[in-house]
């Protein structure tokens, strides 16, 4: 598939609330968007998947696809099954464990690994690494890409990267994926290439 020729010279840092963190947050997301194809978003029908190769995970998945669908009916779209949907949504999911050194290791809950070269399909390649705190956090990186179905081109992706305290009741379960969710499709469709900072509180 053909990069999308989007400008990124415009990539930026914005931060929402204070500079300090609040004990569990807050959720860093970063939006990539197709400026020629933003009149499709939040509109029309859609389908909401496991990303390629996590159908395996769909259990554990459920969650977050559920939340994601939550979201995107909020703004407009209307959920539809695979075949009349002119939209999908691919989601995956990698949890992780940061400890009070700020080392991160991979928690195997069956949600995948690596989510791959994310922002590769709108011409650019980007990498998330907030720092460590004072106690073991468990963390949460969501990623979702929206294609036109029927060419399968990136009209959409956004990455929400969230830690928790590990006894934090929005570390884990639904409470986790809406709050992820929710914090990924803040003012959506979002900035091209822009990292905000979305303050959460238990």
């Amino acid at each position: 598939m053909k990069p999308l020729p989007i400008a990124l010279g415009l990539a930026a840092a914005l931060t929402l609330g204070a500079c300090t963190t609040t004990p569990t947050g807050p959720v860093e997301v970063t939006r990539f968007v197709a400026a020629d194809r933003t009149a499709e978003l939040g509109r029309g029908s859609i389908f909401v998947e496991s990303a390629a190769g996590l159908e395996g995970d769909s259990l554990t998945l459920s969650p977050y696809k559920a939340a994601v669908a939550d979201e995107l009916r909020r703004l407009g779209y209307t959920e539809s099954a695979r075949e009349g949907a002119g939209q999908v949504a691919q989601v995956s999911v990698e949890r992780y464990m940061l400890g009070s050194g700020g080392r991160r290791s991979p928690v195997n809950v069956g949600v995948g690994g690596s989510t791959g070269s994310y922002g590769s399909g709108l011409g650019l390649g980007i990498g998330i690494n907030l720092g460590g705190g004072q106690k073991d956090r468990l963390g949460t990186e969501m990623a979702v890409t929206i294609r036109n179905k029927a060419t399968g081109e990136s009209i959409w992706e956004g990455r929400a990267d969230f830690q928790a305290p590990e006894d934090s009741p929005l570390a884990r379960g639904p409470a986790n994926a809406q709050t992820v969710a929710s914090a990924l499709f803040r003012d959506f469709p979002g900035n091209n290439g822009e990292t905000i900072e979305v303050e959460v509180s238990e």
